[in-house]
């Protein structure tokens, strides 16, 4: 559950009755919305809101003590507020979490000087101060906008995504398991800048891996856990009993990986080395995995593991990683959306475990058993790609919204027909930007907290599709 630190901002010549009932209302939205608040007691300053400079420090200590807990501060301007309060408050608090400045609209029929609000114009005071002190900060879609409507609880949702999104982010550690496999020079990516925001990478050679697996026997207790664990989450008919011994032996050594190096995701080399020399495809673990949302990207890319983490922060939910694969037919909005696959088990109308039909042909059927095949169920989601630029050192990404369709459509793997309004334009910004062909997938909507949270407190370049 989401924690803010709530600032009731006032100024003295207006209505005081303001920035009490303001407050009142403001808590009581919040709790409506399972949002938890730190907020100025009553008796501490005036209506528990904050107008002087002994308010400010107040409210900063008390920001302070409770750092651990907050995820972010909403401000609020019942009134036209004391800019200069609401910025050393979240000065003095020490806080480094993202800010939403909210303003209370004015009615016609009560702009009188005992109901005026002129939080309007407040807002503007306030934001140029927070710009002067360099504290970024988050509008709701609306300059002003009634705390009980349904754009403003909107808009405290997806600032609840933002802060989950940062929060989440922080001393991040992901695990790249094996060598980017030779052809995909797509998947490269800068360590040093994903360092540089905090984000660390681990590693593990392949060899390190059978090797562990291969001292497992087929009894051992926990092998056979995997193997109950794995015939549970999808059907197996027809899969040979070695083949999911062999995955057994391979989850178990990748979960004690990931728990012992307290890892939030993999990113594995699925290929051909894993059918080559132990004899299965790791798809149905990476699923399992990403469905309890410790998300797996394919072919060691921990950018596309990055978007799916970030997807996952903001909706809560588990992610995919896919590929822009195919166009549909003449339609330019629709393309197909697919991989081997990985995906989870909640993105499906349903699902069984298959061979992987591409590498048969060069490795055998035997070694290929282990994918998740089946249509993605039709419905809403998020896309998001990050990437980084070395050439340039930023850290880039694009983001948008569109609806997985029913339409016809008979292929192999994991796949869905997905509608994007203006896909052409987004296709060519992907290449002439050199985005890779991976793209990371939520069923959620979720991209204006996702771009807020990379673009305004990252300082990403983000392209919005289309902009919000």
């Amino acid at each position: 559950m989401t924690t803010l630190g709530l600032i009731v901002g006032n100024r003295g010549f207006f209505p005081d009755k303001l920035a009490k009932e303001g407050r009142n209302e403001m808590l009581k939205v919040l709790m409506e919305e399972k949002i938890k608040v730190v907020a100025l007691p009553l008796k501490d300053t005036k209506y528990g809101a904050v107008e002087t400079y002994d308010d400010a420090k107040k409210c900063g200590e008390l920001f302070k003590r409770n750092a651990s807990k907050i995820d972010g501060i909403l401000v609020t301007l019942p009134n036209f507020g004391d800019e200069k309060a609401v910025a050393n408050a979240i000065r003095l608090s020490g806080l480094d979490v993202p800010v939403l400045v909210h303003a209370y609209p004015d009615k016609p029929k009560k702009m009188d000087a005992k109901d005026r609000r002129d939080s309007f114009c407040g807002k503007l005071s306030v934001c140029n101060n927070l710009k002067q002190y360099n504290i970024p900060f988050t509008l709701p879609l609306l300059h002003t906008v009634d705390p009980n409507s349904d754009d403003f609880r909107e808009d405290l949702q997806m600032f609840a995504a933002t802060c989950r999104v940062i929060s989440g982010l922080k001393n991040l550690r992901l695990g790249a398991i094996g060598a980017r496999t030779n052809p995909f020079n797509t998947v490269r990516y800068s360590e040093k800048l994903l360092e540089s925001h905090g984000i660390s990478v681990e590693t593990i050679d392949l060899s390190e891996v059978y090797g562990m697996a291969d001292k497992l026997s087929d009894n051992d207790r926990t092998v056979q856990g995997k193997v109950r664990s794995i015939t549970g989450y999808v059907p197996c008919e027809n899969v040979p009993k070695e083949a999911l011994v062999k995955m057994a032996k391979l989850g178990v050594v990748i979960d004690r990986w990931v728990r012992e190096n307290e890892l939030k995701g993999t990113a594995i080399q699925c290929w051909t080395s894993l059918q080559e020399y132990f004899g299965i495809v790791p798809c149905t673990l990476m699923s399992m995995m990403s469905e309890n949302l410790l998300p797996s990207a394919c072919e060691v890319d921990i950018l596309g593991l990055l978007s799916m983490y970030i997807l996952q922060l903001a909706s809560g939910t588990p992610s995919a990683i896919l590929d822009w694969n195919n166009n549909y037919g003449d339609d330019e909005d629709k393309a197909v959306m697919f991989h081997c696959s990985n995906i989870p088990k909640s993105f499906f109308e349903s699902f069984k475990m298959d061979y992987q039909a591409i590498i048969a042909g060069s490795v055998g059927k035997d070694n290929t058993y282990g994918t998740c095949a089946g249509r993605i169920a039709p419905g809403p989601f998020t896309f998001l790609r990050v990437t980084t630029d070395e050439l340039e050192g930023e850290i880039r990404a694009y983001c948008g919204e569109g609806d997985f369709t029913d339409d016809k459509l008979d292929t192999f793997g994991g796949y869905g027909v997905a509608n994007i309004p203006g896909l052409q334009a987004l296709l060519g910004y992907a290449c002439y930007a050199g985005f890779e062909h991976h793209v990371a997938a939520s069923r959620s909507q979720v991209a204006r907290a996702v771009a807020d949270a990379m673009e305004t407190y990252f300082n990403w370049d983000v392209f919005c599709h289309p902009t919000f």
